[in-house]
């Protein structure tokens, strides 16, 4: 059986490997000179290949239609990704949040493995473009692209989604699949694609510790309008000139909704392991092993230097105020302080720093065993061109691997 595959990212080589595996011819388009852009980037240029737990973990951890992928996730999960990759001679890791990492810490490592595994097993890769799709008597029969026609019986759309543009995203897959007559809903994910990306807040307060990284914060999204929250958890973020990025606010970025200078307000707990009893204890320590010390030099042991003048700011204690004078009432408010730092968000950053694209081709549309389109016979949607996305720590690149299987092993 010819495949064509329109996609050479994470999601396309899976499937081309797994189906040339099993006997079929596989061509792959791809209009980047060199496959792989985008995964060469994720992790930090480490690849976070997966997350090392099991099914319903993974599907606590996608947000929108994880249903629609529990078929697909249960044949390929997160024990068969890192099966696959040390089978390729890929040394794995697992880290905090059992994010897992090539022991390389090299992304190239793993888009490597795959492209290897693409070649080993004589899979065609074509620099071109899908122009648009072939479609005879409601069956697709290939493609039209740059430099011609691409028959075959089976054609994947592995495009991703529009993410990280500069590594080649450009949401041509959208365009297919509203050739294939998919997706009346999916225009508005073409027009304003919610994307899971870094926030921009109000005011200059972040750029005060722009650099810091914290470890382990709690972050909590109030939807002022509502009046709730629409978002908490607790890990990893980072200060920014422009506001804030890392896991925890890449995981929140996908909550909000209709974003407007006010609407959303971040708080951040700095010391989500001690309650307000605990924390005052804390700092009384602190304090009695320096009685005579000024107050902006008296929080070394507490906290990271570079958030200290902004959570001095915000507890409203003098900064030359001798710490055996502060009173209890001050106390209190640098505990409030410390356990809610609160930002105003001002909007998202560009999709040019988006990570993943959230909305894509409506799953109602797709068969969740083949991931074979409904309306058309042969067409396949596989990876992030689906309106399926996770949280950030591997989920992402998971949901594209599992997918990928899926449709593989239709054929």
């Amino acid at each position: 059986m010819k495949i064509l595959i329109i996609g050479a990212g994470a999601s396309g080589l899976m499937c081309a490997v797994q189906s040339a595996w099993l006997g079929h011819e596989v061509t792959v388009l791809e209009h980047e000179k060199h496959p792989c852009r985008k995964l060469n980037i994720t992790g930090k240029g480490r690849c976070n290949v997966t997350n090392n737990c099991d099914v319903q973990s993974v599907m606590a951890n996608i947000p929108r239609n994880s249903k629609f992928l529990f078929s697909a996730l249960s044949r390929f999960s997160p024990e068969d990704t890192m099966a696959f990759f040390e089978s390729l001679g890929i040394e794995l890791k697992t880290e905090r949040g059992n994010r897992v990492f090539p022991v390389s810490d090299n992304a190239k490592d793993i888009s490597g493995a795959l492209i290897n595994a693409a070649n080993c097993a004589d899979v065609k890769i074509v620099t071109d473009s899908a122009r648009s799709l072939i479609i005879e008597g409601g069956e697709v029969k290939g493609v039209l692209g740059g430099k011609g026609e691409y028959r075959a019986d089976k054609v994947v759309v592995a495009t991703g989604g529009l993410s990280y543009p500069k590594t080649g995203s450009t949401g041509d897959g959208y365009k297919l699949a509203r050739q294939a007559g998919l997706l009346l809903d999916f225009q508005q994910c073409i027009d304003l694609p919610h994307r899971v990306m870094p926030v921009e807040l109000c005011g200059s307060d972040c750029a005060q510790a722009m650099g810091l990284s914290l470890k382990n914060c709690k972050l909590t999204v109030t939807d002022n309008s509502a009046g709730k929250p629409v978002f908490e958890q607790q890990g990893e973020m980072l200060f920014t000139h422009f506001g804030m990025s890392g896991p925890l606010v890449l995981s929140a970025s996908a909550h909000m909704q209709d974003i407007t200078a006010g609407r959303y307000t971040f708080s951040i707990d700095l010391k989500p392991a001690l309650d307000d009893k605990k924390l005052d204890e804390r700092v009384q320590r602190d304090f009695a092993e320096v009685p005579n010390r000024d107050f902006d030099n008296s929080l070394g042991r507490l906290l990271p230097a570079s958030i200290i003048p902004l959570v001095i700011k915000r507890s409203g204690i003098p900064p030359e105020k001798k710490v055996n004078q502060i009173t209890k009432a001050e106390r209190a408010a640098l505990c409030s302080a410390i356990h809610a730092l609160t930002f105003e968000v001002k909007g998202l950053r560009p999709v040019s720093e988006a990570i993943i694209t959230r909305g894509g081709v409506d799953v109602k549309e797709i068969s969740p065993k083949t991931m074979e389109s409904k309306l058309v016979r042969g067409l396949h949607f596989i990876g992030e061109v689906l309106d399926a996305d996770g949280y950030t720590g591997g989920f992402n690149l998971q949901i594209a691997f599992a997918t990928a299987y899926a449709c593989a092993q239709s054929f």
